[in-house]
């Protein structure tokens, strides 16, 4: 999803679905901790992420213990979505912001000791799998409404696909539109056209793919296939505004500057396995660079006292005194997260692997890791799949471990060979504090190295539209990654295959290398876990020896909060602090 998803022991989507047991990682603190020792990303456990049952799937969802209704909570984050329409959703704010106003067919059951299961979320169970997973089935509970009170239909089951091929949706993922058969001609539901890959008998939708998909119900989980009412549905205005069949409605929004939820009072709690519903109101305010909503953290008054972040982390201005702070740290919730961040370099524009090597070896790894607030705050990284994630392949072709610095003589001598010392970078970056600092390290690192940079910001509520664009004119900006569901496929297809290049798509390098698309295509196909997960492993390898990105770090998430917010537990399925689970203290 994205700059932030999870990811998984399974690296392949055709194991049997009725036994099916996935992992992601978790290592880390919950909120209340008092331990100063910093999480690992290399020894990092994993967590199994089961499929639940019907019974898993029934609501309502258990509830939080000492947890009471009422009151406010509030965020303080740095910028406003970018998308809010479902299918625009790739980006992991995005996703965590709408879990208490979109519902999917499926979606994550999180528990108080931190585990997480696959369940139904509207869908009565998690799904039927036939024809060994080219054909999948959910039926519809009962009760599902939305908040003018209008039962969820089955028509807006099948238009919330159908509406996926629509020409506007270019942010949002592309499995299902790939997979459904008949789904590469098209065009969407609003010339009167249905797809007939989409079945609807009763309260029962079945999907007909291409290939065989194990993993197709932990796809539809993701945000990015939330429900859309048919009647409602303003297409490209839809993305500003979405309807609700979750227990919050939008109330008000003030583009960039704050957003307000509150009940949806056609809720039923009993439809509803995985959202609790404790306060009355969200109220989401945008503007706060990570020094100022730290030090309101800390100082910890007024309405901040109930106040959280969905992006905002601890400043690494701030990190010091406040995770070495007993008291402080009480208030933080520390978790590894299943992040690369990484910069993608466009190929298309840097056509020169040497050039490209030569940007790897000159990178300032060490400097970046010190600016984001030290070793409590990220590993470093040489590889695109993080050290938690399996078919993990332990290398480093570019001298990250032994000169952590870079090596701007190394990447000098490269440049030479290529016939390319002044080579010019033009460098996007997001229009923050932290980013500013950065973007002056790799800079003068680069320059040091040969290179002519011209750093460039970009708005941060539009920062991935930007570079999701095929002509956005950089030659390097940052991004990141981890897995969609758990698979190996949903890191390596869509970023690194040139079958998803086009705007609003993830492959932000435009890598389109013919032996690199055909070992991808390879490994999806492999039955047996751990020879995918070997394929995985070699894939990383084979893109890193074509350089067309520079992996950074691997992510140690500190969320801070104030002292008057319940229960701040991380959501494993959806990699973000879990919204519906909170509740305002007295």
């Amino acid at each position: 999803m994205s700059f932030s998803r999870r990811n998984f022991l399974i690296a392949t989507g055709v194991a049997a679905a009725g036994t099916t047991v996935l992992s992601a990682c978790s290592s880390g603190s919950g909120s209340g901790s008092s331990n100063n020792k910093v999480p690992s990303v290399g020894a990092a456990k994993t967590m199994n992420i089961p499929v639940g049952s019907k019974a898993d799937s029934t609501g309502p969802a258990p509830e939080v213990t000492g947890a009471v209704k009422g009151g406010t909570i509030y965020s303080l984050d740095q910028f406003d979505m970018d998308h809010l329409d479902p299918a625009q959703i790739y980006v992991s704010t995005e996703g965590a912001i709408t879990r208490p106003i979109l519902r999917g067919l499926t979606g994550y059951k999180i528990d108080e000791k931190g585990g997480c299961t696959l369940v139904g979320d509207v869908a009565t169970d998690a799904g039927t799998m036939k024809d060994g997973g080219k054909t999948w089935s959910f039926t519809l509970k009962d009760g599902v409404k939305w908040e003018d009170g209008a039962d969820v239909s089955m028509d807006d089951l099948r238009h919330t696909f159908e509406r996926l091929f629509a020409s506007f949706v270019t942010e949002g993922p592309r499995y299902v539109q790939q997979w459904l058969v008949g789904g590469d001609k098209y065009k969407g539901p609003y010339d009167g056209k249905s797809l007939s890959s989409i079945a609807v008998s009763g309260k029962t939708i079945t999907f007909t793919l291409t290939e065989a998909r194990a993993d197709f119900n932990y796809t539809l989980a993701m945000p990015g296939y939330g429900l859309v009412p048919k009647k409602h549905d303003t297409k490209e205005k839809y993305d500003k505004r979405p309807y609700s069949c979750g227990p919050y409605k939008i109330e008000s929004r003030q583009v960039g500057k704050s957003m307000t939820y509150v009940r949806n009072t056609h809720w039923d709690p009993a439809t509803d396995a995985i959202r609790n519903a404790y306060p009355d109101k969200y109220l989401f305010q945008f503007g706060f660079e990570n020094v100022a909503s730290t030090d309101r953290y800390i100082a910890d008054k007024g309405n901040d006292q109930h106040a959280m972040s969905i992006f905002n982390e601890v400043a690494p201005e701030r990190t010091a005194q406040v995770l070495t702070n007993a008291t402080l740290k009480q208030r933080v919730l520390t978790q590894v997260d299943t992040v690369t961040y990484y910069w993608p370099i466009n190929t298309t524009r840097i056509k020169d692997v040497k050039v490209r090597q030569a940007i790897n070896w000159a990178w300032p790894h060490q400097q970046l890791q010190t600016i984001r607030g030290g070793a409590s705050t990220s590993a470093l990284a040489s590889t695109i799949l993080s050290p938690v994630t399996p078919g993990y392949e332990k290398f480093d072709l570019y001298g990250v471990t032994t000169k952590p610095g870079g090596d701007p003589v190394k990447a000098k001598a490269l440049l030479k060979e290529a016939g390319k010392v002044g080579q010019k970078l033009v460098i996007a970056y997001q229009s923050s504090d932290n980013a500013v600092k950065q973007a002056v390290a790799i800079k003068n690192a680069l320059e040091a190295a040969g290179f002519q940079v011209v750093n460039k910001q970009i708005d941060k509520s539009t920062f991935y539209t930007q570079i999701g664009k095929i002509d956005n004119g950089y030659d390097l900006f940052a991004a990141g990654w981890s897995p969609d569901w758990p698979n190996g496929y949903s890191v390596f297809y869509p970023c690194w295959s040139g079958k998803n290049i086009g705007d609003g798509r993830s492959n932000y390098a435009q890598l389109n290398d013919a032996s690199v698309n055909k070992a991808i295509d390879a490994a999806a196909t492999i039955a047996d876990t751990a020879k995918a997960n070997k394929a995985w492993g070699d894939i990383d390898r084979q893109i890193m020896e074509l350089a067309p990105v520079v992996p950074d770090y691997h992510s140690i998430r500190n969320w801070m909060h104030g002292s008057k917010v319940g229960n701040v537990v991380y959501d494993a399925g959806n990699t973000c602090v879990a919204l519906c689970k909170l509740y305002a203290k007295s």
